[in-house]
């Protein structure tokens, strides 16, 4: 097989020539930090979770646009999340035990000490219902992660959070164009940090964004203070440091990326919901694939359906014991037939940082199950129904192959 022709990886962005030519623009402004590049694309990012309030909020809430701030990454958005909300040594933060690494390492960054939550082994979100049960004097916050594109049931998170006074910082890497029961992941709630990684449904290369209420102007003077080395400016252009900042400023070059991306999110959203119901269509018919595969939680009707849920990757559990194989030969044998497979995530609380907190093997069932039997195969909007049917073909094969061994 010509694998660099038919190659099938497991994600790839989708770059269209508009885009590639406004960065071209771009490099040949002379500008390239942060400049009218970013200002646009925060705008733009800040009117696209506007666009549904008028369906789902008062008079009133319509007129807020929610303010947005980028950074490098999300994973530094995180960080000056919790820095804002002023946690740091001796406080604690419940947090989902899968998720990427850098939702929890964040805290530890800060001081804090990360409080983990099992899942629930279908949605793969945090186990809401869990909360009260960890909560203690030194509980600040609560750290959500819409796992996938899938959100977690806001209402009950944010309860918890009145209950119990914390602020609550959402994980969102995954949940650009994500909803709760029609209103857009990041159009309200506290604090909300968005992905643009080249793996997230948009991309501006490297990149994050937070999304702020709009009557947090403070907090937002604050966030760019943190990103931009605690840096003042008086109308003399003097300047004053006024905290320890860090430098996590987007630049206009990646900016343009992501403006080109935004327009196209929810075409690319729609395309990535078709290719999912290929995949459970085609999953759940074959008897021999639904007899060894797990499929993530099908969106319910009464939470916003499949149209809230914005997949960024479709990652089943696959029965490795029962097929008498590991998951690395699993991944190995797709390979070698031209297609990519991941694996999102391990569980968080088994790697060595966090077993030096003490944690061990058994504390988080579901995240261990999920852990180690997860894999993330092909999904992104470029894709069509046949690359999805050649992955499931392949899959029927590789099983009926391992099934027929003695």
């Amino acid at each position: 097989m010509d694998k660099t022709s038919s190659y099938l990886p497991f994600t790839r962005p989708t770059i269209d020539d508009e885009t590639i030519e406004g960065v071209v623009q771009v490099l040949r402004s002379g500008w390239l930090a942060t400049g009218p590049q970013v200002k646009n694309f925060e705008d733009m990012l800040a009117d696209y979770l506007s666009n549904d309030l008028s369906d789902n909020l008062s008079n009133q809430e319509i007129k807020k646009k929610r303010i947005i701030k980028s950074f490098t990454s999300a994973t530094a958005g995180l960080e000056i999340a919790l820095q804002i909300c002023g946690i740091g040594e001796g406080d604690e933060v419940i947090t989902s035990a899968l998720s990427f690494a850098a939702t929890s390492n964040v805290i530890m960054r800060v001081g804090a000490k990360p409080i983990f939550v099992d899942v629930d082994l279908d949605t793969r979100n945090i186990k809401l219902e869990d909360i009260p049960k960890v909560i203690t004097k030194k509980t600040k916050a609560i750290m959500p992660v819409h796992f996938a594109g899938l959100a977690v049931d806001m209402d009950k998170l944010y309860s918890y959070a009145r209950e119990y006074n914390l602020r609550v910082i959402e994980d969102a890497a995954h949940a650009i164009g994500s909803s709760w029961r029609g209103k857009k992941i990041g159009s309200f709630g506290d604090l909300v940090v968005f992905s643009f990684h080249p793996n997230k449904n948009m991309t501006t290369i490297e990149g994050g964004a937070i999304s702020l209420a709009s009557d947090c102007v403070d907090e937002a003077k604050k966030v760019e203070l943190h990103r931009w080395h605690g840096l003042t400016k008086d109308t003399q252009n003097n300047t004053d440091v006024v905290l320890a900042g860090g430098k996590s400023n987007l630049s206009d070059v990646a900016a343009r990326v992501g403006i080109g991306q935004l327009k196209r999110l929810d075409e690319f959203n729609k395309k990535r919901r078709e290719l999912v119901a290929v995949y459970y269509e085609l999953l759940c018919k074959n008897s021999l694939l639904n007899n060894n595969v797990c499929l993530p939680a099908y969106p319910k009707e009464t939470d916003g359906g499949m149209e809230g849920h914005s997949f960024h990757m479709f990652a089943p559990l696959i029965c490795f014991d029962k097929l008498k194989i590991s998951r690395q030969q699993f991944i190995s044998d797709m390979q070698k037939k031209g297609i990519g497979v991941g694996i999102h995530y391990p569980a968080i609380h088994l790697f060595e940082l966090y077993r030096k907190l003490g944690y061990r093997e058994g504390a988080f069932a579901n995240a261990e199950r999920i852990g180690n039997t997860t894999v993330t195969l092909p999904l992104f909007p470029a894709m069509q129904r046949a690359d999805v049917e050649r992955v499931c073909e392949t899959m029927n094969e590789l099983f009926d192959g391992y099934s027929g061994r003695v």
